[in-house]
């Protein structure tokens, strides 16, 4: 009892110690670093050495050493697919799709589109994003609708991307093929995207955009690349590669050096410039495309490597010292009342409110409840309808206020991103038509 009871302190202390934090202003990684310091301090009090403590941090953290180097080709990829004109070419394609009748249903799907060609909610927030949002305000749509559909944009491929960081985490905890969860993923996203469609779609003919604001991006992106289809190449590529189910790792590798051979050959990219642009992110000469454009390389993903990091080797502590076994005891009990989803969803929400981050909300999720569901595909699905889509819907979690205050959609927009409302409850009524 005793222990339980320290067990649950240390739970509340950090909660409280987290969202205090966040709510202070103070950065996620430093917020994250004080946490590892209260569970550092239990486990030393409960008798372990130092040397213990690091011991459990590092074997949580090589759990996650296949993501972490994926984030390396993660953000060479995505300052290639911006210096290849690929991400320039694919904004001006569908840019020109938009009208004010369908400006927020088209908000949704084009920021759908992009978030799976570059598995990034905060990079798709930054790009497609940014643009949706300026061409909603100056045809003067609803803003909150507006915010609502790119931010379910965002997430629905952050979702089931087959370069998600959040697919691969799931899919590397589980361990299970991310091809197979992508699959399934479709599947049962199917309805519930059918259903968003139609909501922001009847929302373009309730609310109706007053103005008719234009923007020419083609002619804007057209002064700094050369665009075209061959741009486009670095994305058909790991497309097509992901259809075929080639290693997510070699698929990228693949678009890097097609977007490399776009970059030299295409864009007439200065070979000596290859490895700043590799490091630091593509920057546009051209400042007025900067806030739209600039953005990758592999400095942009040292600060979420490190909540990848930090957040592992909570893991690991969890883990060797049995601190969340008060909390798993209990989830056979909720299970049976709840069902198994009903239980891992309302544990999600929890942990997306104490989390603050998607990242650790996840790793909670399953060091939790992956008992519950003793088939590990089932359990990566559920975890998919669950944790990733509920973290956003926190609004004190940089989940979804990041790309809300990236786009500079208002935080209530949080209500009318449907998407990540529907899908959990679709697939929380399909489990139990089927228990």
């Amino acid at each position: 009892m005793k222990v339980h009871t320290s067990e649950t302190a240390v739970l509340v202390v950090f909660a409280v110690t987290l969202i205090g934090c966040i709510l202070a202003g103070i950065p996620i990684l430093a917020a994250l670093a004080l946490g590892y310091l209260i569970f550092f301090a239990y486990t030393l009090n409960r008798g372990y050495t130092v040397r213990d403590i690091f011991g459990m941090s590092w074997k949580g953290i090589k759990t996650a050493k296949n993501i972490l180097i994926t984030f390396l080709l993660i953000g060479m990829l995505t300052a290639l697919w911006r210096a290849a004109g690929t991400i320039p070419a694919i904004v001006s394609y569908c840019a020109g799709l938009m009208n004010p009748s369908v400006m927020i249903l088209m908000a949704f799907l084009l920021n759908a589109l992009v978030s799976v060609l570059t598995g990034t909610a905060f990079g798709t927030a930054a790009t497609m994003g940014v643009i949706c949002m300026t061409m909603a305000k100056a045809m003067g749509c609803n803003e909150i609708l507006a915010g609502g559909a790119i931010l379910s944009g965002v997430f629905f491929g952050d979702r089931c991307s087959p370069v998600s960081t959040s697919a691969l985490l799931v899919a590397e905890l589980t361990h299970t093929n991310i091809f197979d969860n992508i699959r399934l993923m479709v599947k049962t996203a199917f309805i519930p995207t059918l259903l968003t469609c139609g909501f922001y779609g009847i929302c373009g003919i309730l609310f109706p955009a007053v103005g008719s604001g234009s923007m020419a991006l083609a002619d804007s992106f057209a002064g700094v690349f050369r665009l075209g289809l061959v741009p486009i190449l670095p994305a058909i590529v790991i497309m097509v590669l992901s259809l075929f189910r080639v290693q997510v790792r070699k698929a990228m590798f693949a678009s890097i050096v097609t977007a490399i051979g776009v970059c030299l050959f295409w864009q007439h990219t200065d070979p000596s410039g290859l490895f700043a642009l590799l490091v630091n992110g593509y920057h546009a000469p051209d400042p007025s495309l900067s806030a739209m454009i600039d953005g990758g390389g592999i400095m942009s993903m040292v600060r979420v490597a490190l909540i990848i990091t930090i957040s592992s080797s909570y893991s690991g502590i969890f883990e060797a010292t049995g601190l969340l076994n008060g909390l798993k005891s209990k989830m056979g009990t909720f299970s049976r009342r709840f069902s198994v989803f009903g239980t891992i969803l309302g544990t999600a929400a929890a942990a997306g409110m104490v989390a603050c981050n998607q990242t650790l909300a996840t790793m909670l999720v399953d060091q939790i409840c992956k008992e519950l569901e003793p088939d590990p595909q089932k359990f990566a699905i559920d975890m998919e309808n669950s944790v990733i889509v509920v973290a956003p819907l926190v609004p004190w979690s940089i989940a979804g206020a990041v790309p809300l205050a990236s786009v500079s959609a208002p935080l209530t927009s949080i209500v009318a991103a449907v998407f990540l409302y529907l899908l959990p409850l679709w697939y929380f009524g399909v489990r139990l038509r089927k228990k």
